[in-house]
């Protein structure tokens, strides 16, 4: 990686744009010129880069012919607005908000050949955290369970709002420790202490918008044909971390050591062992490794394997698999 590429980061001041930023710098990215773009409201602060500090750049006078590469981490409306102008001026790009049409979705542990058929400019997108998190595990068992169905139920961290649910979950928290009436803001009702049974908006039929967008995403980046994906997603009162409860109903009855093995020499993954189980916050917060745990046949039903997934959703799930997205660009493609 001797040549260098002039990157663009959309979203830098947000909590996932930050942590690309710094993950650029930790795995020495081979930045050239490095553009930081935000809306109006942030633009002008200030963020620190291999020992300098950038200023942030208005994202709607950013002229994208100046770069390679940019990431998109603002969100769905600066990617439905800004991303059409980078791709007519011949940027790559790798989008965070999974509404761009004909973005392919990537999780380099599952489909990185997929890469080889396409042409840049590149557009590409880094699905949501909790089928990165899902992708990520059960690819390295593809080739030896037949899958049928996927089940989960997640557990969200209210980090996956931005820095607002952040903030709101403070708020709520600190209220209610003092004995004072709790009025919520963001949400439309009480978080703190409290496990909401859907976030986000909701489509007809009673999906959430999130819940049909990860599991197009889980099948798309798995390829497994036929599979059905069935995700439950809650809004958990912990600041950064997603905690995944998973069921797969395979075509035949598991050898549960032969999965723990295809799992425990699987790079990125961090197997803990029977008998414990790992957690968001104590294990997997500010760590680049899934944690997977809890690792068991069905009851009923020796085909089902059941497992339990803990991720930092805000670095693994989302800025560092878009670097990892972007390092395969710049080695094999760019």
């Amino acid at each position: 990686m001797s040549k260098s590429f002039d990157i663009a980061v959309v979203g830098a001041t947000g909590t996932v744009g930050e942590t690309l930023v710094q993950l650029l710098e930790e795995r020495e990215f081979p930045v050239g010129n490095l553009y930081l773009l935000a809306g109006n409201a942030s633009a002008g602060q200030a963020v620190a880069f291999r020992g300098k500090n950038l200023r942030v750049r208005e994202l709607a006078g950013f002229d994208f012919a100046q770069v390679q590469l940019a990431f998109f981490a603002a969100g769905e409306a600066a990617s439905r607005e800004h991303a059409p102008r980078a791709q007519a001026a011949g940027c790559s790009l790798i989008d965070l908000s999974g509404v761009l049409a004909g973005a392919l979705p990537v999780v380099p542990e599952a489909n990185a050949a997929n890469l080889a058929g396409l042409s840049a400019p590149y557009l590409l997108s880094s699905p949501a955290p909790v089928a990165t998190a899902l992708a990520a595990v059960l690819a390295p068992l593809r080739s030896k369970l037949a899958m049928h169905k996927v089940t989960v139920l997640a557990a969200l961290a209210v980090s996956q709002l931005g820095r607002d649910g952040v903030a709101e979950l403070a708020r709520q928290t600190t209220e209610l420790l003092n004995m004072r009436p709790l009025e919520p803001q963001l949400l439309d009702r009480q978080i703190a202490f409290n496990l909401l049974a859907q976030t986000g908006a909701m489509e007809e039929g009673g999906h959430a918008v999130l819940e049909r967008r990860a599991a197009r995403e889980l099948k798309a980046v798995l390829g497994v044909d036929g599979l059905k994906v069935a995700i439950t997603c809650a809004l958990a009162p912990v600041f950064f971390g997603d905690s995944l409860a998973v069921s797969v109903d395979t075509a035949a009855p598991l050898n549960i050591d032969e999965v723990a093995r295809l799992l425990d020499r699987q790079a990125g993954i961090e197997l803990v062992e029977a008998g414990d189980y790992p957690t968001a916050v104590g294990d997997a917060v500010g760590q680049d490794e899934l944690y997977v745990g809890r690792l068991r046949a069905g009851l009923d039903d020796p085909a089902e394997l059941n497992l339990w997934i803990a991720s930092d959703n805000a670095r693994k799930g989302s800025a560092l698999n878009a670097v990892q997205i972007g390092e395969l660009l710049i080695k094999h493609y760019l």
